[in-house]
């Protein structure tokens, strides 16, 4: 037994004088040992400043002060990492046996700072490559090599006061402070779980998140990833894979129950989130996101308020976002984007009847004066596609529609294939283009418009009805729709086929009636016309009917919302079949026009003579009048009253003189 106490002593001395040389080890050699080890295996300098202290059993413990590891060569000097002080501690019993198990890692005040440039990422860690030392071949016999450790797991990681920095391409695109992170990979076997947190306004993030095996993930490796965001006002949830780089592909779902509030705490306060567009939304789908800044959305599911969508979607993440997207929906209903924020209390409530503040008032006789901000034209760039059962918009609906919404550089390009509007089909485009202050034209063909709804919608007019053709060019400019409205011109041509006009009754008119109210049925109607300053004119409306023919001719302001046209019914069967005229003439604003014959168009077309040589005939015959009861002759009223004081005089002579008695 001798031998075995031996042997025991000789292990127990052996381990003793290892520990006391550890002891007498002083910290800055430790740390520069440790220093040293890192730019071996990472490429990069470690800086550890201050003290370095030591502890053992039963945790190999290292305390440090300020700690700063470098940046990759192309980043910058701003290091990668950087702390006010570090702890690790290893277990003591685990390293005996061949496994590194740390036990803790603790960086206070830590300042993280990723940063990615042409596709490389700076925690891409690349170890210096050295040229290995010539060594002589060992016998088979010979010893062995020392074993390296067979794994590496962390019990726990904290950050506490952290700020994390993210910057893309030279900008910064993200920078949170005050964060609080955690993380465990107890065993090399078990996922490696991660939770974060830090102060937002409106109140906390929290991050939860989990890879499923980190030593895959950390060379590389596309690897299965559950996240878990939730901020005030919505949640982010993901459940996929994510490889180093950033890529990831997988399931994605955002909800909102307060879109404002969530964009407030990730630093978008004061986007207003119109009303139908997501200010409570849950948005779902497969989503791929490639390191390149790609995004790919399939079998997107979108709550928009009270709108549906689905469809796929391709993104590229940019200064300015490339949106290529097809999407479907049902009865889209987009009628109060143009409402101001209505406050917290109606956010979720969609169908609230709450004020329009945002929308100016105005009379019946003027368009908005309210500036129209244009600006989000320039916030992407691509091609949308939607196709709807119906969409309505701000004081119009249209049925089902195929619409293709083009987006380049602030000019935005709405192709109709074709949409229902007004019970009819309408074809071409509409154009916006804020490049140079806002523009807004189109080229328009419309088949079946039931012209009622068309006039009431766009022009408050409710007298004519039809089914109808329109062709339409035109171009207006300005930075409210009064301006713009007043700016406009183009031109155009307009049919009807079988219609009413109410409020108008030729039959009464013509039978020397007042002509008003009740109704005319007309078999056709044919115009064209020209726009310009806002001004539309028209010389040539042509309107058939049974007993009667219609032409028109005038102005109607577009601009100033007004309207002065004649409009001419010709009786063919009266006056022995040469027909009778009696125009009439529509005059004022068009939400109260006067409607009543023109009687001098009727004196015109009675006699054949202009009106003015008929006033000028009967003024002749009164000046000849006059002068023959003054005993003078008179070219021109001013000459009566002239005329008049003479006569008087003589009259007053004559008086006085027989008076005195002279005869």
């Amino acid at each position: 037994m001798k031998w075995l106490f031996r042997i025991l002593f000789i292990l127990l001395a052996a381990i003793g004088l290892t520990i006391g040389a550890l002891l007498m080890m002083p910290g800055d050699k430790l740390g520069a040992i440790l220093e040293e080890q890192v730019k071996a295996q990472t490429g990069r300098d470690l800086a550890l400043e201050g003290d370095v202290r030591i502890s053992f059993w039963p945790v190999l413990g290292l305390e440090t002060g300020p700690v700063r590891f470098a940046n990759a060569p192309w980043a910058g000097p701003e290091p990668m990492l950087s702390a006010s002080s570090l702890e690790v501690g290893v277990d003591a019993s685990a390293l005996l046996g061949g496994e590194v198990r740390i036990g803790r890692v603790l960086a206070r005040d830590p300042v993280l700072r990723l940063e990615l440039s042409d596709g490389r990422g700076n925690w891409e860690l690349a170890p210096r490559q050295q040229a290995a030392p010539a060594q002589a071949a060992l016998p088979p016999d010979g010893p062995k090599p020392a074993s390296q450790p067979s794994s590496v797991t962390l019990d726990k990681l904290e950050l506490t006061n952290a700020r994390l920095i993210y910057v893309e391409d030279g900008a910064v695109r993200m920078d949170f402070a005050n964060v609080d992170l955690s993380a465990s990979w107890p065993d090399i076997s078990e996922p490696m779980r991660m939770d974060a947190e830090m102060p937002v306004p409106g109140g906390a993030v929290a991050v939860s998140l989990s890879i499923s095996d980190l030593p895959a993930f950390s060379s590389g490796q596309a690897t299965p990833l559950a996240l878990d965001l939730s901020a005030p006002g919505g949640q982010v949830n993901f459940d996929g894979r994510v490889n180093l780089a950033g890529e990831m592909d997988g399931r994605t779902r955002v909800t909102t129950t307060d879109t404002h509030k969530m964009l407030a705490a990730f630093g978008q306060a004061g986007v207003t989130v119109p009303l139908g567009l997501g200010r409570v939304a849950d948005v779902s789908g497969l989503m791929t996101y490639t390191r390149d800044g790609r995004i790919a959305l399939r079998d997107v599911q979108v709550a928009l308020d009270q709108n549906h969508i689905a469809g796929d979607a391709d993104i590229l993440v940019a200064a300015t976002p490339q949106i290529t997207a097809n999407l479907t929906a049902g009865h889209l209903d987009l009628s109060r984007v143009a409402d101001a924020d209505a406050g917290a209390q109606t956010r979720h409530r969609p169908n609230s009847d709450a004020s329009n503040a945002g929308s100016s008032p105005r009379g019946d006789d003027g368009w908005s004066k309210q500036p129209i901000d244009a600006s989000v034209l320039g916030l992407a760039n691509g091609q949308i596609r939607l196709r709807a059962e119906s969409i309505a918009v701000p004081g119009l609906e249209f049925g089902a529609s195929d619409l293709t919404l083009g987006l380049d550089r602030s000019r935005a390009v709405l192709q109709m294939n074709p949409a229902t509007l007004f019970a009819g089909q309408l074809t071409g485009q509409v154009v916006a283009n804020n490049r140079n202050g806002l523009s807004v034209g189109g080229k328009l063909a419309a088949q079946g418009v039931d012209l009622q709804q068309a006039l009431t919608a766009l022009a408050g007019v409710e007298r004519l009805s039809g089914k109808a053709a329109l062709d339409l060019e035109f171009l207006g400019e300005g930075q409210s729709e009064d301006q713009i409205m007043r700016s406009v011109s183009g031109k155009g041509s307009l049919k009807v086929g079988k219609g009413v006009i109410s409020g108008i009754d030729l039959d009464r008119l013509m039978g020397r009636g007042d002509g008003v109210g009740g109704t005319t049925v007309f078999n056709s109607l044919t115009a064209s016309f020209v726009i310009r300053d806002g001004n539309l004119r028209n010389d040539d409306l042509l309107m058939q009917l049974d007993n009667f023919r219609a032409d028109g001719s005038g102005r109607i302001g577009l601009g100033r919302r007004d309207i002065d046209y004649v409009f001419t019914p010709v009786a063919l069967r009266a006056n022995s079949g040469e027909g009778l005229a009696v125009p009439v003439r529509i005059q004022g604003p068009w939400s109260n026009p006067s409607i009543r014959p023109d009687l001098s168009k009727v004196i015109e077309a009675a006699t054949g003579e202009e009106l003015k040589e008929l006033e000028q005939d009967a003024k002749q015959k009164v000046l000849k009048k006059v002068g023959e009861e003054l005993d003078t002759t008179i070219t021109d009223s001013d000459q009566i009253e002239d005329a008049v004081k003479k006569k008087l005089e003589e009259e007053a002579v004559k008086g006085l003189l027989k008076l005195l008695g002279n005869n």
